[in-house]
């Protein structure tokens, strides 16, 4: 390929600049067209491109034109590649050699390129024979997927019976123009100083999102953006004045700016806006004379008040002085009456009237006078809720009643209720005399009154007694002649009192003492059957009486086949007062059932323990030192006799190292001291 060049056609006037090896031309074309042109050697032609409009719009069809001029010897022109940017779309059967519509089976269109195919002579510039040229043409039309105001290249490449060139970096290219846009201000109008102006710009041919830039005359004032069309602006001049206010459409990528005409925007002093406050007694009695008093803010220069009953005039319209107050004096008939206070305005500051000023005029009466009489206890319990209720004479609502105790009081004053009555509910937490009296406030024409002194005396409450639960264990089952175990737990565990165990209705036996919530004793049915045991707490100082659960006992007799048992006991030989040690029975034959009841002497430890493979244990803490005789007692069980133990075992129970006396003898004693 051969150095070229290129040209834009400018009113039939050329302007040549050297750039790139090549020509070119620029400027505007008829009615805005500007065809643009390129110029190039390439594989024995001289091109000649001419693009029919170099700045197009979107939805235009520009032509491209290339004139192939033979400078070497003949050849056949086989094909042509328009080679153009892929936002163009080839226009169909707009392909052309010389003029003439080359057939669709003859061209092939892609996103970036149209070509044709055929066999076209061309031959020598500088022979006789023509033709020494061809002319070929595609038409397009500009997509909207075009870039804007940039350059987009275009290139040719041909091919004929002696080979093939490509026309590169030559062109020409094209600039596609940016969509038009119109932007539109609305008028505004009756603008005050200091107050908001909403500015409202209208665009044709933006996109939403789009910035529109106000401004006052050269000063930009503030942004808006676009939304369907319209950008808006809450604008507050400054400066009485006429403002020249345009809007500008900032335009993007792919649509040009527009501004607006420019709409003048007159700023006047703002009106001032006033308050108007009425102030003075809100009730007055028939005939005396009341004076109120209107107060206008900002104080205004100039105008009047005036007073109003409802609708009705109150005399003239009062001047505002220079403090902008003006006051009103006069009598009222009784009733209420709703007084406003009008100003007029004056210049810029504009009128106001004032909420309604609530007068109670009372009729003139005659008073009369009231007793009150206050009932309630004349004794009571710390934390008791207490009544006193006073009656006013007047035996009717009104007024209220303020209880004091002493001199003070006992809580707000109580409104007096449609009986006239008035009553409050106290609580005294301290013990003592309590002097209680009804003060009645008076009502209307009703004078107020004082009744007589309620004395009151506060004591406290006697102890409750407790609660108490009692829980009975017993065996269940046991054998005529055979001694079992009765136990049962009281709590909380009182202070005192004994148990009484009864067998139906009948006792058992003389009651036993409770001993830290516990008791038991030792008993041998005497016939056979189902004993219904229970356990009666007599009670005691502070704690109630309580009467257990019912404990059924099944009773045999042993002499029914029952199997003879025996049983052994064994313990250490010592141990410590308040330490426990494992108390331990063997019952022979080895069985599982029944219980054993551990003796110390007569009296039983504890509660039974059941017989797991012929073998019972009992952990037992010694409460008082000496020798402790343990034997046990096996109640017996389904085929198998209750037993005692032959002979017991000692345990001697010592006090702990450092209490109580020495456990030595006498004779000890006389060795450690020589006697």
């Amino acid at each position: 390929m051969s150095v070229g060049s290129a040209r834009r056609v400018v009113g039939g006037v050329s302007v040549f600049a050297v750039a790139a090896g090549f020509v070119a031309v620029a400027g505007v074309g008829v009615a805005g067209a500007a065809p643009v042109t390129a110029e190039g050697n390439v594989h024995g032609y001289h091109v000649v491109r001419t693009i029919s409009n170099g700045t197009p719009s979107v939805g235009e069809t520009i032509t491209v034109k290339s004139v192939l001029t033979r400078t070497g010897s003949l050849e056949y022109l086989q094909q042509v590649k328009d080679v153009h940017p892929d936002c163009l779309t080839y226009v169909t059967d707009s392909a052309k050699v010389d003029g003439s519509v080359i057939g669709r089976d003859k061209v092939e269109v892609a996103a970036d390129y149209a070509k044709i195919s055929g066999s076209w002579a061309v031959y020598w510039d500088g022979g006789l024979i023509n033709p020494k040229y061809r002319t070929v043409e595609f038409s397009y039309t500009v997509g909207a997927g075009c870039a804007r105001g940039v350059d987009l290249t275009t290139e040719l490449h041909v091919s004929g019976t002696l080979g093939s060139g490509q026309l590169k970096g030559v062109g020409p290219s094209i600039s596609v123009a940016k969509n038009v846009s119109t932007t539109t201000l609305s008028p505004a109008s009756g603008v005050q100083l200091g107050q908001s102006v909403p500015l409202k710009a209208t665009v044709t041919g933006g996109a939403d999102g789009d910035s529109v830039e106000f401004l006052d005359g050269g000063t930009t004032i503030g942004t808006g953006t676009l939304a369907n069309g319209v950008a808006t602006l809450a604008w507050t001049p400054t400066g009485v004045r006429t403002h020249t206010v345009t809007a500008k459409y900032l335009g993007n990528t792919k649509v040009a700016t527009s501004t607006s005409s420019a709409v003048d925007v007159v700023v006047s002093e703002a009106d001032k806006s006033t308050a108007t406050t009425i102030t003075g007694p809100t009730t007055a009695d028939a005939g005396e004379s009341v004076t109120l008093e209107a107060s206008v803010s900002p104080v205004p220069v100039g105008g009047t008040v005036q007073f109003k009953d409802g609708t009705t005039d109150l005399g003239s319209a009062v001047t505002v002085d220079a403090n902008g107050k003006a006051s009103l004096t006069g009598s009222y008939a009784a009733g209420e009456h709703s007084i406003v206070a009008v100003y007029s305005g004056s210049g810029l500051y504009q009128t106001s009237t004032s909420t309604p000023h609530t007068l109670t005029v009372a009729p003139v009466v005659v008073e009369q006078s009231t007793t009150t009489t206050l009932v309630g206890p004349s004794s009571a319990s710390t934390g008791e809720e207490l009544s006193f209720t006073a009656t006013v004479s007047t035996g009717a609502a009104g007024g209220t009643v303020q209880f004091k105790e002493g001199a003070r009081d006992m809580s707000s004053p109580i409104p007096v209720d449609a009986l006239g009555k008035a009553t409050i509910t106290p609580t005294f937490n301290d013990a003592g005399e309590y002097n209680i009296t009804a003060v009645f406030s008076g009502s209307g024409n009703f004078l107020g009154s004082t009744s007589s002194v309620q004395t009151v005396k506060v004591a406290a409450p006697a102890p409750v007694d407790q609660q108490t639960q009692t829980v009975l264990t017993v065996p269940a089952n046991a054998k005529t002649g055979t001694a079992v175990g009765l136990s049962v737990t009281v709590t909380p565990a009182p202070s005192g009192g004994t148990v009484q165990f009864k067998d139906g209705s009948g006792t058992l036996g003389s009651p036993v003492v409770v001993v830290d919530g516990k008791a038991s004793m030792m008993h041998e049915f005497g016939s056979v059957g189902t004993h219904d045991i229970t356990a009666v707490y007599s009670g005691a100082s502070g704690f109630l009486t309580s009467t257990s659960a019912v404990q059924a006992i099944s009773v045999t007799d042993p002499a029914a086949e029952d199997q003879e048992t025996s049983i052994t006991v064994s313990a250490p030989a010592s141990a410590t007062k308040g330490a426990k040690v494992d108390l331990a029975a063997a019952v022979v034959p080895t069985l599982n059932g029944g219980t054993v009841q551990f003796m110390d002497g007569a009296t039983p430890i504890g509660g039974p323990v059941a017989v797991v493979n012929g073998k019972a244990t009992l952990s037992h803490a010694f409460t008082e030192v000496g020798d402790r005789r343990i034997t046990a007692v096996f109640s017996g069980t389904d085929g198998y006799l209750g037993s005692e133990t032959q002979a017991g075992v000692t345990v001697k129970v010592t006090a702990e190292p450092g209490t109580g006396a020495p456990t030595g003898s006498l004779g000890d004693l006389g060795a450690i001291f020589g006697s």
